[in-house]
Formats: structure tokens, sequence, C-alpha cells
């Protein structure tokens, strides 16, 4: 006769046996009895303090500690930190003492949870859930007819990308020109290290995950001759999964532009040559390492933690100090933000789900849609008058008006296309061929010295007539590739309005000045 097997109502929990030691999947042991778990794992560091869950008994404390430690033997560290987390957010969030978990103390927990925690729930859930599952003493029996007859909220994905949010959503187009500029001239004059250029460039270009940035070595970066000669570069990028034993047991090659390629190369064998005699293959040694301790073990010796990558992106460009021209303030710079324009930007170019997914290393395709749902940020039509509207926040005029007129007339830079009497738009500052084409590329270039007499709205002029034109023969992705000389130029014609009238300045201050508020409107 078949006999049925047991369920989670008539399982009886497990007595509690004395904790010791405890391995991670990578292979990182710590003593569990502890009350404090501090270790390192791959590129994560974990802290758990059970000794601040101070309104709940000691067995149920215990439970919680077994029930922990089977996440910490079969899913990422990262994953157990995060379910310690939101056990610990029930625990503060229930004001009376606790011997176990009932389904009032749930409902009631429920009921605290606002929008944007709501989701929190869900994830107490699975964990309770595995509780019950391994037997353990702590939940009373009611909680789990009660998460089977809840309908959990998930945690809200891709409002962000959809709203376009101008502080967590993706960068626009002239935003990323913005860091783009700003990013290689804080570079060139040395205000940002070579080290810090290279990482913001990946994040740009690639938009993966803290974790994955993290684990980067030297060996990771490529180049190779393809039949026809060319030079070919790209980096093997970790797929830090959290099915697999650590963040480099799968690898996942990612094709980079020739310049950057170079300057990568460059940066890695100067890591590979510090690392000589200090580990037995410098090719090992981290691409991002650590300037203070060797760091972590079990092969990621000297390895950066993937919340200080994250901690040194976000610092270093907001330095950078790019003003949004949705905002007219300086950009919230997020990692996060980076993948998700990388995602917003292939489904502009038209890439599949399938294709998305790849690109930002997803297992499936249930976290994009979003992509392919958002609306682009593209400009439709820009005219004179927005040009000028948007110029003062988009901040895309990079050089310096001068009076012109200089003895030297090597570097004035002339286009016949937009006066045909030849009148210069300016110099270049730099003395030299950079060929890039002029006028074009000037605007946006810290070395031009823009003429105050300058023929600039014939050039205003001669960009929005092509853009025009560009929006009925192609698309609005080819169309807007010069929108940000446009505001440059519209930046240009300002300053020079201002300096032949300053009028006209004190009228655009007086405009952005605060309005008292009348007698009858204060208090309301």
């Amino acid at each position: 006769m078949k006999k049925d097997l047991p369920t989670t109502e008539n399982l009886p929990a497990r007595p509690l046996s004395t904790l010791g030691p405890v391995r991670t999947k990578s292979g990182i042991e710590f003593d569990a009895s502890a009350d404090i778990w501090a270790f390192r794992d791959d590129v994560t560091d974990v802290s758990l303090n059970f000794s601040q869950l101070t309104n709940i008994s000691d067995e149920l404390r215990e439970s919680a500690k077994r029930v922990l430690s089977w996440y910490a033997e079969n899913n990422s560290s990262a994953h157990m930190r995060n379910l310690f987390q939101r056990f610990q957010h029930f625990i503060r969030m229930t004001p009376s003492q606790l011997s176990s978990i009932s389904d009032v103390s749930l409902l009631n927990y429920r009921a605290g949870l606002d929008e944007s925690t709501g989701w929190y729930l869900g994830t107490l859930a699975g964990f309770l859930r595995k509780w019950i599952q391994l037997g353990y003493p702590g939940v009373d029996e009611g909680v789990d007819l009660l998460l089977k007859q809840l309908r959990l909220k998930g945690n809200r994905k891709g409002i962000a990308v959809l709203t376009w949010d101008p502080i967590d959503g993706p960068f626009t187009t002239n935003e990323m020109e913005g860091l783009h500029a700003a990013l290689n001239q804080a570079y060139a004059c040395g205000s940002v290290s070579e080290e810090d250029y290279v990482l913001a460039w990946l994040y740009i270009l690639l938009g993966q995950r803290n974790q994955q940035y993290a684990a980067l070595k030297v060996c990771d970066v490529r180049v190779k001759r393809n039949a026809e000669g060319v030079l070919k570069y790209s980096i093997h990028m970790p797929r830090a999964k959290k099915r697999t034993k650590n963040a480099r047991a799968e690898l996942k090659e990612r094709s980079l532009l020739e310049q950057f390629g170079e300057i990568l190369v460059a940066y890695a064998e100067g890591v590979c040559k510090q690392f000589e005699g200090r580990l037995v293959d410098p090719m090992q040694a981290p691409l991002f390492p650590t300037k203070r301790s060797a760091g972590g073990t079990n092969g990621f010796e000297f390895h950066r933690t993937a919340l200080d990558i994250g901690k040194t992106i976000t610092t270093v460009l907001e330095g950078l100090s790019v003003v949004s021209e949705r905002t007219g303030e300086v950009m919230s710079i997020t990692p996060t933000r980076f993948r998700r324009t990388t995602g917003t930007r292939a489904a502009e170019e038209g890439y599949s789900e399938l294709e998305i997914a790849a690109l930002l290393d997803h297992s499936d395709t249930q976290n994009v849609q979003v992509y392919t749902a958002s609306s682009p940020a593209i400009i439709d039509r820009i005219d004179r008058v927005i040009a000028m509207g948007i110029a003062p926040l988009a901040q895309a005029f990079a050089g310096k008006l001068v009076d012109g007129l200089g003895v030297d007339t090597s570097n004035r830079i002339i286009d016949l296309r937009v006066d045909r009497s030849g009148a210069p738009m300016g110099d270049c500052g730099k003395h030299g061929f950079c060929g890039f084409n002029a006028p074009i590329a000037c605007y946006t270039c810290s070395s031009f010295e823009a003429w105050v007499d300058g023929p600039h709205e014939g050039v205003l002029a001669h960009l929005l007539e092509n853009r025009d034109r560009q929006l009925q023969t192609t698309d609005k992705r080819i169309a807007s590739i010069n929108d940000r000389t446009i505001f440059a130029v519209a930046a240009v014609i300002r300053l020079c309005e201002e300096k032949k009238n300053p009028a006209v300045k004190a009228s655009e201050e007086t405009k952005l000045l605060p309005v008292e508020a009348s007698e009858e409107t204060k208090d309301v």
C-alpha cells in the first residue's frame, strides 16, 4: 500500500542540535553558533548580527540561524544576507516579544508595509516556507495556510525605466554624451585616474553588475588578430550566477571597441606588472585591485568587494558634476542606471528580448520586457526656441568665448556651407589637427575658442535643417546624433548675446529668481 508523503502540516519539528562550522557554497567556513557572522565570500562582504534581534526568544533565534545556515550552504551568501535583512525588518516591526512566528504577527507586519516595501513580505514568505520545510521550531501551524491564501507582492520592477525617472532611470542621450565628454576631459587633465577611467567606461559600454566588475582579473582582457590581420579586443565577464559555486565559475566574452580596447590592454598590463612577485601568476591579479589589504581568499586575493566597486563609480562620476537637462541639477549616478540605459538603448536599436537578456546577462526574458515597452527619450522636433531653452540646462558648450581677430589665422575654423563669406566660427586652441568634423565637433570640445561675432546663428540653422531632413528620410536615432552639438551652438549664441548686451543676462537671471509668495498665498 502506498504511503502518503509527509506535508508541512504534519511534519514534526526537528530538534535543535548544536550548531557548529558551516561551509558556504563557495567553500568559506564560518562558525554558525556565533551571534555575529562576518566573513568575505568571493567579492561579497557578509555581516549578520543576531544579537540585534533583541525581542525574540533564544530558541527562535537559534532556529533562524539553522535556516540561514541552509541558505549559506545551498545559495549565494548575498541571498542569505538579503533574507536575514528581511527577517530582521520583520522582527523590528513587531513590537511584542516573539517566541514563535504566528499568522497574526504576519498580518500585522503586512499592514505596516507601504507601497515601496510591500514586496518585503514576499521575500520573507519564501524564507518562512523553507523554515517550515526544514522542520525547525518557531513557525506556527497557521502560517503555512496563511501564506498559501495571501496574494503576495513581488519587488516592483521596471518603474524607473518605464517612466524615464531622472534619478534612477536610464540616462538620456544628452546625459550620456555629457558624461562621455566630462569623463574624457577629466582623464585628459589628470583629475580621474586611469583605473577609474577604465572602470567607468566598462560600466558605460557593458552595463553589468557590480559583482561582475569586482570579480574581473587581468587574464580576462583579451586581444587577438583575425584572419585579415586586424586586432580584436574583448573581455571575459564573470557571470556571477547564484547557482554557480563562485562568481567566476562562468565567463562570457564581450567584444570591445578598438579605441577603448587599446586603453584597457595597456591598463591591464600595468596591473599585471604591479603583481609580479606578489602572486604566483600575476595574470590572476584582479583587474581593479584593493589598495588596503589582501582582500578575499580562495582565488579572490586582492579583489575589491562589489559594494566598493559600486561606491567608486558613483563617487567618480558624480564628481564630474555633469548637469542633467531634465532636472537642471547635477546628475544622480548609480551603477544600476548604466544597466538600465544599456537595456533601453538595445530596445531602441531593435534588439529582441532574447538579445537584450543576453546583453544584460539575464537567465530569461521575464525582466527585460520593460525595455521594449519603454518609450524613447529622443526629442521628436527641435527648433531654435527649444534649442535656446534647453541650452543652459544641457551645458554642452565646453570651450570659451573670445573676441577673435587674432594675428594667427592658421587655427581658424571656417565652413563655407554655413557662411559663404568665410567668416570664422572661432579658433582651435589645441593648435593641431584633431581629425574630427569641424565645425560640428568643435562646439562640444574644450579647446574651441568661439568668436563673439562668429556666424553661430548660421551653424544652428544648418544643424536644425539637417535634423529635420533626416527625420523625414531616416529615423530619430540618426536625426538626433548632433542634438548635443545643437544645444552647444545655442549656448554660444546665448553667451554672445549676453556679452554684446549685458541687459539680456540680467533679464535671464531675473527669470530664475524665486518668486516671493504674496500675503494671500503664504499660508496655503
